[in-house]
């Protein structure tokens, strides 16, 4: 099985593009909230603003979501550090890889992304599938995705791809969704939304009440629940549930309103975004998936 030439990266970039139209003036702020955000050492920080690959990511994203300038001198030596991935878990050998793709081409050379995807195998499960934590026998919705975009990124052609399709199709659940690990019986928004890009690029069928199955994880207020049943609706869920409805063209106009209202309550004036009603505190990662959302709310 050979699988469609596509990016998720580049897919969901292309999105939040359109949030400007949304933000309006107050994407300034958003630009200047991005900026505070980059770290000492490099690269851009988590909520504790030590650099970490895996924020570094967003706020590359956010950057050029926004078409600002990148920083790419401070950005190569930061990256460059890291080589071929050694010592990184998986997380971060695909955070690594995603970041290069976003800077440059020239960012990696030939042998550190061979190197970098010899390491990603390490977390190739038996049943096809990768799995973030070693040692796993079956692979996760997670896993999966960002195991593909890794490959995607760094250029190369996934080996045993018929694997990883076999893998993806035994998440789905009773209910229509997809679970993150087999075995779940109800499905969560985020791993039904990784399931549902992956499907479309390795041309697997999905289950035809699974854009049911999202719109059912709508609030009555607005924004979606992570999984049947939670009590708050947060902003990643929301962001990829309406980009995993996009994909499967499954229209959700009747629900843009109430959306918009929701991503607003998550706005700060300092320029971010909070992830959910109770959270304190504002990222770089949050902040993406608010653009993310208001760039699909904008169609």
């Amino acid at each position: 099985m050979r699988a469609a030439k596509a990016s998720f990266r580049l897919e969901m970039l292309q999105v939040a593009r359109l949030a400007p139209k949304m933000l309006g003036d107050s994407a300034g702020l958003v630009k200047k909230f991005l900026q505070s955000q980059s770290a000492v050492a490099g690269g851009f920080g988590d909520r504790e603003r030590r650099a970490d690959l895996y924020y570094t990511v967003f706020g590359l994203e956010a950057m050029l979501a926004l078409q600002m300038e990148l920083p790419e001198e401070s950005l190569f030596q930061y990256l460059r550090r890291f080589a071929g991935g050694e010592g990184l878990d998986f997380v971060h050998l695909c955070s690594l890889a995603r970041c290069a793709a976003n800077v440059s081409e020239d960012v990696l050379n030939g042998e550190a992304k061979q190197d970098i995807a010899q390491r990603i195998e390490t977390y190739r499960t038996a049943d096809g599938g990768f799995h973030g934590t070693p040692g796993k026998t079956c692979g996760s919705a997670y896993g999966n995705l960002l195991a593909w975009g890794a490959y995607s990124d760094l250029g190369l052609e996934m080996p045993q791809q018929e694997g990883l399709a076999a893998c993806v199709m035994s998440l789905v659940t009773a209910d229509g969704g997809f679970a993150n690990e087999p075995g779940l019986p109800l499905g969560s928004t985020t791993a039904t939304a990784a399931a549902v890009t992956l499907c479309r690029y390795l041309r697997q069928p999905i289950p035809p009440e699974t854009g049911d199955w999202l719109l059912r994880q709508c609030h009555p207020s607005g924004g979606f629940l992570a999984a049947p049943g939670a009590l708050l609706p947060d902003l990643l869920s929301t962001a990829v549930a309406l980009h995993a409805l996009e994909g499967l063209e499954v229209s959700f106009s009747h629900l843009k309103e109430l959306c918009l209202d929701f991503v607003d309550t998550l706005w700060s004036a300092e320029g971010g975004f909070h992830g959910h009603w109770a959270d304190e505190h504002l990222d770089v990662e949050y902040t993406y998936y608010g653009l993310l959302a208001l760039g699909h709310l904008s169609l």
